[in-house]
């Protein structure tokens, strides 16, 4: 495996991580699931301060959002497959933009 392969693939596995942590941290000062509707709510000063957390925390609210809908609705695998590869992606970037700010600040060396 190539360097470039294995920090691709720790960016992911960090992007998904830092998902699941910003989402499980809402849930437990909040006691209730964050949603995409938290933006609903207009221009409201909640709306902008949610905004962080949803860029974030996409990729597990895309897959709990699809897993739930596959197994309730039974929903086609296409659908599923291509919800998958947007929460991949996403979390791939979040990971490298996170990577990125722990190297900065001199956690990891490159």
């Amino acid at each position: 495996m190539s360097p470039q392969s294995l920090q691709m693939f720790l960016a992911l596995a960090l992007g998904f991580a830092a998902a699941g942590l910003c989402s499980s941290a809402f849930r437990l000062a909040t006691s209730r699931l964050p949603t995409f509707a938290l933006l609903s709510s207009g221009p409201r000063p909640s709306a902008f301060a949610a905004l962080p957390l949803l860029i974030v925390s996409a990729p597990f609210l895309i897959m709990r959002n699809t897993l739930l809908g596959q197994r309730q609705e039974n929903r086609r695998f296409e659908f599923v497959f291509l919800a998958t590869l947007i929460a991949g992606f996403w979390s791939l970037m979040s990971g490298t933009v996170l990577m990125m700010t722990l190297q900065a600040c001199g956690f990891f060396s490159a």
